[in-house]
């Protein structure tokens, strides 16, 4: 239970040796659906591995009364994680779940130990109408997405996203893509810097040099960018997403 409500975070987990791998998924997504194929690539098999669904996603539960600011994904995600015994972890975290993870590791830092984010949101966005992600669903009010705006949304998300996205509480992935277009205070970005374990970002080739990359590498954040993918890196091309995120996470195997 992550809430005082007695809310429930789900996961499914992969057994073998510790330290766990924690692998986290994106707006409107699931890890079981985004991250089996990598968690069980022979270059990351063999560790404890945890799948999770964050709150208002997948299989977890879906409260109406919680705010999911990505300070309260946080933290939730921190509950969860320490009912599992998962200290230390090594978090593989893609877009929104970069986000998360980001702020996990800053306000947990016992509980995460290694950091590789796929392709994260890092800076806040302006919400735009029509747009795809986060600044999409930002440009709705509240009452617009759940009157009838979702609809719109699943229209332009598409047949393979809107299969995830489907799973979560309309209310959860309003308020969830609001504030992640929003950002923290310190960013995202500057969290990141700012952290002291091993840090890793990868993104897709195709996108060109990441932004603030130069002050990401001076930092000791190790920039990756993976041929042949769009942003779903791990789904695009999971041979180089293997190989990308074994080599962060120092298995040389």
């Amino acid at each position: 239970m992550v809430t005082p409500e007695g809310d429930r975070i789900r996961w499914v987990e992969l057994p073998g040796e510790e330290p766990a791998r924690v692998y986290v998924h994106g707006l409107g997504a699931t890890s079981p659906a985004y991250f089996a194929a990598g968690a069980t690539h022979p270059l990351l098999a063999g560790r404890r591995s945890l799948l999770v669904d964050l709150l208002g996603h997948g299989h977890s539960d879906r409260p109406e009364d919680f705010g999911y600011t990505l300070e309260e994904h946080a933290d939730a995600l921190a509950a969860a994680l320490t009912d599992a015994g998962a200290q230390g972890a090594e978090l593989i975290a893609h877009s929104m779940g970069g986000a998360v993870a980001i702020v996990l590791a800053d306000r947990h830092p016992h509980l995460v130990s290694r950091l590789v984010l796929v392709d994260a949101n890092l800076d806040p966005v302006e919400p735009r109408p029509v747009a795809p992600g986060s600044s999409g669903i930002a440009s709705y009010t509240e009452e617009e997405f759940l009157a009838g705006g979702w609809a719109e949304v699943r229209d332009r998300a598409g047949e393979h996203w809107w299969s995830t996205m489907r799973l979560a509480g309309r209310t959860a992935l309003y308020r969830s893509a609001v504030h992640l277009a929003a950002g923290t205070t310190p960013t995202m970005r500057e969290l990141l810097l700012e952290l002291k374990i091993p840090r890793a970002f990868l993104l897709p080739e195709a996108d060109g040099p990441l932004p603030g990359a130069d002050a990401l590498r001076a930092a000791g954040v190790t920039v990756v960018s993976v041929p042949d993918c769009g942003h779903n890196i791990m789904l695009d091309n999971p041979e180089a997403f293997a190989e990308a995120t074994a080599a962060a996470l120092g298995d040389t195997r």
